[in-house]
């Protein structure tokens, strides 16, 4: 039995329509404006600003491969149909469905989004859509749940962008991550009104928390959708944000999180430390398993650290100091520290989606219906199993130490990572006078 016309509406709120005041951009000192010009330029990893990039090509079916997407947003429509939606905020949901067309494999690497030079790319090596078609309530219903139906497990995977990400760069980024992880899922994006400006960082802000209802009552319809069996969250930068808030607000009224929302998965997320710990309590104890995606060398939350004069965001903690590795035991997340994982960007703030292994990875445990934490081996001992037989090669544990940079901070991964390192140090020649755990607190498990 699928969820209803008459239900969804009612879940997604329709029949109020809203009518935002278009928000001015304040006024800022000399030296202000300097800094925040200077701030903006490091967050402006999350964007592109190429103009017309959603004009269809229809002769790119049969170029490469398609992934098609349904997108619920809280922007405002546009009639220029090589845009569709604008950074400004709506007055209510609005659907469409977007095909999108990537290039060949061998025309790629693994983690990139290949943007045209132009509005009409080539589907040979670029990104391309191949055709976009806006959906009143019913049709995208329909929609949804055809495709739901024909994939294996049912599950669906809901992806919120961060901060200046134009609609066309969130449409093309879930895209890259849905085909590089090879994930079976139905895939839908939540995009919310980003400017897609370097300096519309407060406004961004506020955007996200004008949608944080809309998502939640999105999330609460995809739980009572009798079709879908799982639902699983990716988010990144600021739309953790608005996904913590979400889910938060789910919490506070329903008494709980639906069961079917099982992962959520928070990536580089641009969240104050101290409001995190809130918004965890509030949500409370029966919550889906979480997941966050940690880099020290983030330079886009360093920056933004510094504008909110916060003292840690979330995605740029060391989770082996205190408090946090303490915190992180106490309340069962995990976290994967990809401080080491090198990526094609250079402000570090976009490798949960630009290092092919990690990608990759999440797409074959994650959608394969597992945990990343399951009882018999964890999200961690696939990245070993793909460092070691480097490291095997290199002949040292120093060459595992190198090869495998993505720590993962479960307590079965520091079982295995340390297991594994002391039976590499039993059968190879002391290259050091002394050796370190590579995963510092593994004895404490």
């Amino acid at each position: 039995m699928r969820l209803t016309a008459t239900r969804w509406a009612e879940a997604l709120g329709f029949g109020a329509s809203r009518s935002p005041a278009r928000t001015a951009a304040p006024r800022r000192s000399g030296l202000r404006v300097a800094w925040v010009v200077t701030a903006s330029l490091a967050l402006s990893a999350c964007g592109g600003q190429i103009e017309g990039a959603l004009t269809p090509v229809p002769d790119a079916v049969g170029v490469g491969s398609i992934v098609d997407i349904l997108v619920a947003t809280t922007r405002e429509p546009t009639a220029d149909q090589a845009s569709l939606f604008t950074g400004e905020r709506g007055p209510r949901l609005a659907f469409v469905d977007i095909a999108v067309s990537i290039p060949p494999d061998n025309a790629r690497t693994v983690g990139e989004v290949q943007r045209a030079k132009s509005a009409t790319g080539d589907p040979k090596r670029d990104f391309v859509v191949v055709s976009t078609q806006h959906l009143e309530l019913q049709q995208a219903i329909d929609t949804f749940n055809g495709r739901v139906k024909s994939v294996p497990g049912r599950r669906v995977m809901v992806f919120v962008h961060g901060y200046n990400n134009r609609f066309d760069d969130a449409v093309f980024r879930l895209a890259q991550i849905v085909h590089d992880s090879d994930a079976e899922v139905v895939p839908l994006l939540f995009t919310w009104p980003s400017r897609g400006s370097l300096l519309a960082y407060g406004y961004d802000r506020e955007s996200a928390n004008y949608s944080r209802t809309e998502l939640e009552t999105v999330l609460r319809a995809l739980a009572r959708d009798k079709t879908v069996a799982e639902v699983n969250i990716l988010a990144h930068s600021m739309g953790n944000w608005l996904t913590m808030e979400a889910l938060r607000q789910m919490a506070i009224r329903d008494g709980s999180i639906s069961p079917k929302i099982t992962t959520v998965m928070l990536a580089a997320p641009d969240v104050d430390v101290d409001v995190f710990r809130e918004q965890m309590r509030d949500i409370g104890p029966d919550r889906p398993d979480m997941v966050l995606f940690v880099s020290g060398d983030d330079r886009a939350l360093a920056v933004s650290r510094r504008l909110w004069q916060s003292s840690a965001r979330l995605g740029s903690i060391d989770p082996s100091q205190e408090p946090y590795r303490t915190e992180i035991e106490n309340t069962g997340l995990t976290v994967i520290d990809l401080t080491k994982v090198e990526s094609g960007d250079r402000l570090h703030h976009g490798k949960f989606a630009q290092s092919p292994e990690v990608v990759r990875l999440i797409g074959t445990r994650l959608m394969e219906g597992q945990t990343l934490t399951d009882q018999h081996a964890s999200f961690g001992d696939r990245v070993i199993q793909l460092s070691t037989g480097v490291a095997t090669a290199a002949g040292t544990a120093v060459g595992m130490a190198v090869s495998a940079p993505v720590a993962v901070v479960d307590p079965s991964t520091r079982r295995t990572f340390n297991d594994t390192l002391e039976a590499t140090l039993a059968s190879s020649p002391p290259m050091v006078e002394e050796d370190k755990p590579v995963v510092e607190g593994s004895t404490s498990q």
